[in-house]
């Protein structure tokens, strides 16, 4: 009678073990995934801004060619190409205060971008030479993939984060390590492109 007890009490034990593992391995297996897709999100997100900046040499070469005295402009284009070009981040550790960085490196390159938009303006010949027009229209499409993608990789690290918090799953993540991932805060007009529109 005892050795049967036993027997069922070592077979209920192997039964749970078997269910523990299983759910630990499964668990970890989802947060695994999770956190690839975040690290894919954020390879197109580094994708289209660096396609945005394989533009920009030909971008000034062909406004230098119309306005060569806007100096101070283009320089300004292609140190803020530099130095968005510069800011690297590891999505496998990456805290807030890198994709503020890079956020802050992003936007500068912007700005200048949005000066020397405004600088074509005063130069009808620029505006009507073919290879400005296809360059127009090649960045005004990357600023689009670039919101697109934005939000992608919001959407994901949102979704991964949640779930490292959910119990019980938040019992694996803080053993195996997984830790949280920043992402894009919303501001004021995020949800629209930039606008860089040479055709006025």
């Amino acid at each position: 009678m005892m050795k049967k007890g036993c027997l069922a009490a070592l077979a209920i034990a192997i039964v749970i073990g078997i269910a523990l593992f299983s759910w630990v391995k499964n668990t970890y297996n989802n947060l695994v995934d999770q956190q690839q897709g975040v690290k894919a999100a954020w390879s197109q997100v580094e994708n289209v801004y660096q396609r945005r900046a394989d533009l920009i040499p030909n971008l000034v070469n062909t406004v230098k060619g119309y306005a060569a005295h806007e100096r101070e402009t283009l320089e300004a284009v292609i140190n803020a190409r530099a130095n968005a070009t510069s800011v690297k981040i590891d999505p496998t550790s990456m805290t807030e205060d890198d994709l503020k960085r890079f956020q802050e490196a992003q936007g500068e390159l912007t700005g200048a971008l949005s000066r020397l938009i405004a600088v074509s303006e005063s130069y009808p010949d620029l505006k009507a030479n073919e290879v400005f027009r296809d360059l127009q229209s090649q960045l005004e499409g990357t600023e689009n993939r670039i919101t697109v993608e934005r939000k992608n990789f919001t959407v994901v690290a949102q979704a991964y984060n949640t779930k490292i918090k959910q119990f019980p799953t938040n019992l694996i993540a803080g053993l195996f390590n997984f830790d949280e991932r920043p992402y894009f805060q919303a501001q004021p007009g995020a949800d629209k492109a930039p606008t860089v529109d040479f055709s006025h």
